[in-house]
């Protein structure tokens, strides 16, 4: 049955009319198409705020959180809004018995870097004004978001402010440079992200700035000193050796990292729990990092 989902779910996404490197304006809109035909489970509760910059929360019915996530959603940093991203949220949120914050941070090309990580750090920051603390945050994220998650530490680490308790990153966008060998030795196997794509979407968050900026690209950045990072990634990406290196990168530096490579499904393919086991099984390893985490810390 597996084979069968991942081909199903190749095929899908090979048809859909998504191209990271086409026109922003209209790549916006058959995202937000797209993802607003997915239904929410039942018991799924939202709503909206302000930590400094616009929040959407995520939690389930039923279920009394404990701790909070800070989540920043993927779509090269120039697509995607917290809202469409409940989806993935909310299973995060289920499985970890958390509740979730998603961040609603500035994209691309209208507020290239740093006006992400800076959207970052304030709902952080916001956060702890509201009496959360540090070691109750886990930072999380997806694609461009799991990036975003890994430079939102290193900066909440340079601000002096307290360190949050985990980093989970699924299918990490962390080397804007695109020099890892899986851009192209990848290319025929991924089914939705293409190498020049990113790399249009690259110069896009950048602006003038180098790509090399460990804001921008965390795999070249100091990583010591970071909480414990979840990385998982899919054996069909383009963006594999974002995932790989960057686990590498950590562990030199002193950082608890797990990596979980799931061979032959596409990006960000915790995505589609709904249709493929390996997506069920990740999150259900994500939820249990959480929580370990969490669970970790005092209070």
């Amino acid at each position: 049955m597996t084979e069968q989902q991942r081909i199903a779910l190749d095929e899908m996404l090979r048809s859909l009319p998504l191209d990271l490197g086409g026109d922003v304006a209209e790549q916006r809109q058959l995202f937000a198409h797209m993802m607003e035909s997915i239904p929410l489970a039942g018991d799924v509760v939202t709503g909206s705020g302000r930590l400094g910059v616009p929040v959407v929360t995520v939690g389930i019915e039923g279920v009394r959180p404990r701790g909070t996530i800070l989540y920043f959603h993927g779509g090269a940093y120039t697509i995607g809004a917290a809202e469409l991203s409940a989806g993935l949220a909310s299973e995060l949120a289920r499985r970890s018995r958390t509740r979730v914050v998603s961040v609603e941070y500035a994209l691309a090309p209208e507020s290239p870097h740093p006006a992400a990580v800076e959207d970052a750090v304030a709902a952080y920051r916001g956060l702890l004004d509201s009496g959360v603390p540090g070691h109750d945050i886990v930072l999380a994220g997806e694609s461009a978001g799991g990036g975003l998650a890994v430079a939102a530490a290193m900066a909440i680490r340079a601000a002096g402010m307290p360190g949050p308790a985990a980093i989970y990153a699924a299918s990490p966008w962390v080397d804007l440079t695109l020099s890892g060998r899986s851009a192209a030795a990848k290319a025929a196997a991924d089914p939705s992200v293409t190498a020049e794509g990113l790399m249009r979407r690259a110069r896009d968050y950048a602006g003038e700035a180098d790509l090399r900026d460990p804001l921008i690209s965390p795999l070249f950045g100091d990583l010591a000193g970071l909480p414990p990072l979840l990385v998982q990634v899919g054996g069909n990406e383009v963006l594999l050796d974002d995932a790989t290196r960057l686990a590498a990168h950590a562990a030199a530096q002193d950082v608890s990292v797990r990596l979980e490579v799931t061979p032959g499904v596409p990006h960000v393919f915790v995505g589609f729990a709904a249709m493929l086991d390996e997506a069920d099984v990740a999150l259900g390893n994500a939820g249990d990092f959480i929580r370990a985490a969490l669970d970790t810390q005092p209070g």
